[in-house]
């Protein structure tokens, strides 16, 4: 760009240099350089063709009834929250059938499904203190229903031998048979 005073020098017109100042800011307030120009124009152009592109936005929403969009919104919104809940409570459901399930196996339950039906598990999920108020009520379905859960007393079936004689090793003589009947030695 070439300065306006080497533009005037060029045709032989000079600006006395106590007025230059105030040419210069007359200058300044009034006129714009090529390049200044260029780029308002610029801008100017890019205004409009994002004006122009928001146009044709909002063409495609003549016609559209906002109030209608705006209750199907609310409604969307509504059915989501009820998907939330609804997966909430699923999942609660889940935790506590899962810890029910946990406490049988703790009691000793023989099978889950049978104790589990035996309990009253609406009471259960309403109540305040869960786990002691499920450990009551099997331990009462384990008074009642004995038979569902394993016994706490050792084993009837005998460890050692049974035999009257006293303590020789029951079925011995069997054993001697059948080595006896394949030839075998005698066990030692």
């Amino acid at each position: 760009m070439e300065n306006i005073h080497e533009i005037l020098k060029e045709y032989e017109l000079a600006v006395p240099a106590d007025k230059k100042a105030a040419f210069d800011k007359a200058w300044k307030e009034n006129y714009r350089t090529k390049s200044e120009y260029d780029n308002a124009v610029s801008q100017r152009d890019n205004y409009k063709a994002s004006l122009d592109d928001v146009n044709a936005k909002l063409k495609e929403f003549e016609g559209v009834d906002v109030k209608d969009l705006q209750g199907q919104i609310t409604k969307l919104q509504g059915d989501l929250k009820a998907k939330d809940d609804e997966y909430a409570a699923k999942e609660a459901d889940r935790v506590f059938m899962d810890s029910i399930k946990e406490a049988v196996k703790t009691a000793g339950g023989r099978n889950e499904k049978a104790v589990i039906a035996m309990l009253d598990i609406d009471a259960l999920k309403e109540s305040k203190n869960q786990s002691a108020d499920i450990k009551k009520a099997l331990e009462d379905v384990k008074k009642s229903d004995g038979y569902l859960f394993g016994a706490n007393e050792p084993i009837n079936n005998a460890v050692g031998g049974t035999n009257i004689s006293g303590g020789a090793d029951p079925g011995a003589d069997d054993v001697s048979a059948i080595r006896a009947a394949m030839g075998l030695p005698e066990k030692k």
